[in-house]
């Protein structure tokens, strides 16, 4: 008789989003014409740029005539936009060849995916609060877990220290869901500590284009040693708006080696046996992220997310609660007020004035009591949740 993975009984119940989906239609159900606002979930709100559209559409006019006509494309990535991945690397001062970035369909599928160059019985840490798949894809695959937690007193932002025993460490910088960003001080704290111990640094910059301040890396291939410890898993979700197009890249340096083994190596064979590539029409549209028109266009949208950033900060400031992240990421990560456990908050808001945000017990034991607002939403949502939000904590 054939035998399911087992591991897959030691996860929770159900996910955190699906739960917030489950508690959001109930409510909907006994409220009929109730105006909810969402600033939960991180999907964008803002349409893909014209530059994309654009792209895309020529993209789909190549496919109709035999000439232009694209099948199979390589299965890591068109040449066309790992160069370009390359050349916007270079524009920050980091050197990269285009055989070194790996088109993906999304950050969160290589998240999951790229587990596969490590031994099951290497150990993960994740510094939490944190992005729940980093923890349910290694409890899928029967891995170790070190739980790292963070804290207002650290900025959310903790050190490596000598009593950290692990092979793969999780850092994703801006951070969701605190917003926090790693300092280049910090960043290196890091980097050299992978080094120092034969780590290997899964570096999630899903974000990374929500830095304003130029102190703060993008990339944490900007660090030293870096080259040797790390892989980059970037995403085109939030940069330009591909929730739904679905379009990612991943960096593994060919300096990057373990026991013998090169893991840019070792991924070329993962994604030739594993996948087909990524559609030709989509690449498309994705190296148009990476002209001037393009990225012009994209941080004027991004523009649109931090002004409402801003006016979810201006709210809280006003009625005095404790919060980080919005000015450098997506996410506003606030203490719940009062005294009150997460998701008591949860149903607080959405019961008192129609707000859905998302609970920081969902992150990891050390997000109870914290709470984290989404700034997808449209301009408009945002200023009427800023508003319920100080009309409610002002009584």
């Amino acid at each position: 008789m054939i035998r399911p993975n087992k591991y897959y009984s030691e996860l929770k119940d159900s996910y955190l989003f699906y739960n917030i989906a489950q508690k959001t239609k109930a409510y909907v159900e006994q409220h009929p014409g109730t105006k909810l606002l969402r600033m939960g979930i991180g999907d964008v709100s803002l349409p893909l740029c014209d530059a994309v559209i654009r792209a895309l559409h020529e993209a789909v006019d190549d496919q109709a005539s035999k000439s232009s006509f694209h099948g199979y494309m390589p299965e890591c990535g068109a040449s066309f936009l790992r160069e370009k991945i390359a050349e916007h690397y270079e524009k920050r001062g980091v050197s990269l060849s285009a055989d070194e970035v790996f088109v993906s369909s999304g950050a969160s599928d290589e998240l999951g995916d790229i587990l596969d160059l490590f031994e099951r019985s290497s150990s993960a840490l994740v510094i939490e609060p944190a992005y729940p798949a980093y923890v349910d894809a290694n409890v899928m695959a029967g891995r170790k877990i070190v739980h790292l937690s963070s804290s207002e007193e650290n900025n959310f932002l903790p050190e490596p220290g000598e009593d950290i025993k692990a092979d793969l460490l999780y850092i994703c910088s801006p951070n969701n869901p605190t917003g926090a960003v790693f300092s280049r001080e910090q960043l290196q704290a890091w980097v050299d500590f992978a080094n120092e111990n034969g780590s290997v640094i899964l570096f999630d910059a899903a974000y990374e284009a929500f830095i304003e301040d130029e102190t703060l890396p993008h990339s944490i291939f900007e660090l030293d040693g870096a080259k040797t410890c790390a892989i980059e898993i970037c995403s085109l979700s939030k940069t330009a708006g591909f929730t739904g197009t679905r379009l990612g890249y991943t960096v593994i340096p060919k300096a990057l080696k373990r026991n013998g083994m090169n893991l840019n190596e070792m991924w070329i064979r993962n994604r030739t046996t594993k996948t087909n590539g990524v559609s030709y029409i989509i690449q498309k549209g994705g190296a148009a992220v990476f002209t001037e028109e393009g990225q012009r266009q994209i941080h004027e949208n991004i523009q649109i997310y931090k002004r409402n950033a801003k006016i979810l900060m201006k709210a809280l400031d006003q009625i005095g609660i404790w919060y980080c992240g919005g000015k450098n990421a997506p996410y506003i990560w606030m203490r719940c007020p009062k005294g009150m456990k997460s998701w008591e908050f949860f149903d607080y808001l959405l019961h008192k004035i129609q707000v859905v945000g998302t609970p920081g017990e969902g992150f990891g034991a050390a997000g109870e009591g914290y709470f984290r607002f989404s700034t997808f939403g449209s301009p408009e949502d945002t200023k009427e949740a800023a508003e319920r939000i100080v009309t409610l904590f002002s009584k």
